[in-house]
């Protein structure tokens, strides 16, 4: 395990050393010509494109006809039951007796509209980054002029899917050595301090056991051993460089596609949760998509008209600052909801059936086997209870037996 001394000069000590940044010396930044509209100060900069605005002619909407031929199914008893009890099927461990024996009293059904506006936008970061030098060649300002970063061509996803991309801005690399091991490709461990040994955590480097004459079988009588982190060489390879002395520094663009979402919901008198509305699925109305859309006006419910012309402005007034608009989608749909009042063991309680495809919420699994679950918990401590009592009783006997036993105890582990 002896190490050569002169291997020092060439390992740098990191005991003490902060991370340093990514960024290189303000000197190699004088060599990168388009370093001003790629990145300003010492951090990120975000890019955006002027927004263009649309002149597309406003098409007024027949609502009438539109409302004319959309029909929502009425919810009878049957259909109610025959939810229900698809509903407790699919869940685990619940029984569908409930389901089967409750008593219908009422169905009150509202039909609800929901307007949604999607809006999927693209924005592009610059920051810097690096990467060992390899064998690669560099591609640095000498190559040619940095393109704006709106000027490099990307293949866009498919609309309203959201996605990261990081990209490489072409002549934009500087060469340095590496900051965290000054140039060296190696460093001092920081487990041993560059000894390549540590003490025995066996006998704490006393190079015997405790209260016994023997040597320690752990270090063979030697107190220290081998470092585990560096394998005894005293130092590591850089896991900055990887061993290759030298970082090559470069401007990256990440650019996101994010989808937005405004939603609204009619108002209505029913009691039922809300997140069981923003998840329905409903009966298409209305679709429009565009590069920009405009407001709906003349919606039969106000509130409808009022929510996109909200919506949009939202949109568009919290991305014009920071992201390119690529396509916006509107659409109003119809929402069934019925609220079910029923009785059942003396008890009256609510469920409701939302959307076009008839799902229950999950509150009559709350009301409704409230009586299973209690006997379930009785059951449950009654059995701790047993337990208990049986490994006290067990804990006694062994205790008695070994106390009028003669001769040494035996334990077993």
């Amino acid at each position: 395990m002896d190490r050569d001394p002169s291997e020092d000069d060439s390992v740098a000590d990191l005991s003490f050393e902060a991370e340093s940044p990514v960024m290189p010396p303000n000197e190699l930044l004088e060599e990168l010509p388009s370093y001003d509209w790629l990145l300003q100060g010492r951090g990120r900069r975000v890019f955006f494109p002027s927004l263009e605005v649309l002149e597309r002619p406003q098409e007024p909407a027949s609502w009438s006809s539109v409302l004319e031929h959309s029909r929502v199914p009425v919810v009878t008893e049957e259909v109610a039951r025959e939810a229900l009890l698809s509903f407790v099927n699919s869940q685990c461990c619940y029984s569908s007796a409930a389901a089967g024996n409750l008593i219908i009293q009422e169905l009150r059904q509202q039909t609800l509209c929901r307007y949604r506006l999607e809006t999927f936008s693209e924005s592009r970061v610059s920051e810097w980054t690096f990467q060992p030098v390899t064998n690669h060649q560099v591609d640095g300002p000498q190559r040619g002029t940095s393109p704006r970063l709106w000027d490099m061509k990307v293949q866009v996803p498919p609309m309203f899917q959201e996605d990261t991309r990081k990209l490489q801005v072409p002549h934009s690399s500087l060469v340095k050595e590496c900051h965290k091991c000054h140039g060296r490709g190696r460093y001092k461990c920081s487990g041993c301090h560059g000894a390549g040994v540590v003490r025995c955590s066996s006998c704490s480097g006393t190079k015997r056991k405790a209260r016994q004459p023997r040597r320690c079988h752990m270090c063979s009588g030697s107190g220290r051993r081998r470092c585990s982190t560096c394998s005894g060489r005293g130092n590591k390879t850089c896991a900055t460089c990887k061993g290759e002395r030298k970082l090559e520094h470069f401007v990256q663009l990440v650019i996101m596609w994010k989808n937005s979402l405004f939603e609204f919901v009619s108002p209505h008198h029913l009691h039922c949760p809300g997140e069981l509305l923003a998840k329905a699925r409903g009966e298409n109305l209305f679709r429009d998509e565009n590069a920009m859309v405009y407001p709906i006006v003349d919606f039969p419910l106000r509130d409808i008209s009022l929510a996109s012309q909200r919506g949009i402005e939202e949109h568009n007034t919290a991305l014009a600052s920071r992201a390119r608009i690529l396509q916006q989608r509107q659409t109003i749909e119809l929402i069934p909801i019925t609220e079910v009042h029923y009785w059942y063991q003396g008890k009256t309680s609510v469920y409701y059936i939302y959307g076009t495809d008839h799902q229950v919420s999950k509150s009559f699994l709350s009301m409704k086997n409230q009586h299973y679950l209690k006997q379930n918990k009785e059951m449950y401590w009654q059995c701790l209870k047993f337990l208990f009592q049986k490994s006290q009783e067990f804990e006694y006997r062994i205790t008695f037996h070994l106390a009028n036993r003669s001769g040494p105890i035996v334990y077993i582990g």
